[in-house]
């Protein structure tokens, strides 16, 4: 476990054994790219300092759990045990715990904007009808009450000028693309960096899955070239001998994103360096000292590109310099979008507060 330090778990009362030792070994699924194995052995570990089982509940009684409640299999082909789609979907969960807090999950399509149209949230206000509009929003009691006023109580009749309609809420969607990068200065200088961007993906998918589920969601990673995965495969993602192609996976970005009907689009960004290569034909162009000019003048025409598609980048820094920082702050104003400079334990936040923020424009 060199590199990684765990501290006994404060909140014990009212859990189980299984329930503590299934929250660590979600953990240190995510710090083993979803290896159940070497999760294991490292929860062994842990056990042993700080007595988790008992002489009645060991670790051999977990493991069996694990498999009758389906978060673990067998894998006879290799011969060892590997994690379920269930167990994918349960770290999203905790990290979207983790991260978000504790967000409920509300009706399909809650995304509010300052239009109204066509919707399915009914509003405070009311107006009077219109031609086309739908007999279920007519309120009734507002309607009668006009009859009432305007025709008397000995001749009652309805007409269409008695009739108020309850308005309704336009509720656009949202595509958002988020740009992860793997290359390797995500795990340099003594600092784990990509376990916390997996760590944000997870939690972002989830969120989107469970309380914007008509947004859309696509993740890509990107090193000396730029490819798509899946949320399932977010646990398992690990860094690579990559450079850092930001071109291709802004390029990726676009092509997913012109796809996309809905008007609202924004791509993520993830990083931690600067733009270090470029793939030319079969040929990669790289260079690690410095800001190469050739490299730099294709991300800030990438960035030019999305501005006139009306798709705002937001570029999260998780690093500190100052000579990146002036890189990004060109790359942001090209782009018109927007850029924060965080640590890794601010990042989620950050997140969360500029997407939702991000939800509620409407760009028709």
């Amino acid at each position: 476990m060199i590199g990684y330090r765990f501290s006994e778990q404060k909140d014990k009362k009212d859990k189980s054994i299984f329930d503590q030792l299934f929250d660590i070994f979600k953990e240190m699924l995510v710090y083993t790219n979803g290896d159940a194995s070497e999760a294991l052995s490292w929860l062994t570990e842990v056990d042993k300092q700080y007595n988790i089982t008992t002489p009645e509940y060991g670790m051999g009684d977990f493991i069996e759990d694990l498999k009758k409640k389906g978060y673990l299999k067998d894998n006879q082909e290799k011969g060892e045990v590997i994690i379920t789609a269930k167990t994918e979907q349960s770290i999203r969960k905790s990290s979207l715990d983790q991260i978000f807090g504790k967000i409920k999950k509300s009706k399909q399509g809650n995304h509010k904007s300052n239009f109204y149209g066509l919707g399915d949230d009914v509003s405070s206000d009311k107006r009077e009808y219109r031609f086309g509009d739908s007999i279920e929003n007519i309120s009734m009691v507002d309607s009668l009450k006009n009859s009432q006023i305007n025709n008397g109580i000995s001749d009652f009749k309805l007409t269409e000028n008695d009739l108020e309609v309850m308005e309704t809420e336009h509720k656009s969607q949202t595509s958002t693309v988020l740009m992860i990068d793997i290359s390797h200065s995500m795990i340099l200088y003594g600092e784990d960096r990509i376990t916390p961007a997996k760590k944000v993906a997870m939690a972002l998918a989830e969120l989107i899955t469970t309380k914007y589920p008509k947004d859309t969601l696509e993740i890509i990673v990107f090193g000396n070239d730029a490819w798509q995965v899946k949320i399932k495969d977010l646990p398992y993602l690990q860094v690579g001998p990559y450079h850092t192609n930001t071109v291709a996976g802004l390029e990726l970005a676009l092509d997913l994103l012109r796809r996309k009907k809905n008007p609202n689009k924004q791509i993520f960004m993830i990083t931690d360096g600067k733009p270090t290569c470029l793939k030319e034909g079969d040929h990669y162009y790289q260079n690690s000292f410095g800001l190469d000019k050739k490299i730099i003048n294709k991300t800030l025409n990438m960035a030019a590109a999305c501005r006139r598609l009306k798709i705002p980048v937001t570029t999260f820094m998780i690093a500190k310099d100052p000579y990146l920082q002036s890189f990004v702050e060109e790359f942001t104003q090209i782009n018109n979008g927007k850029a924060f400079y965080t640590s890794l334990k601010g990042l989620g936040n950050y997140i969360f507060e500029d997407y939702t923020k991000n939800r509620k424009r409407n760009t028709r």
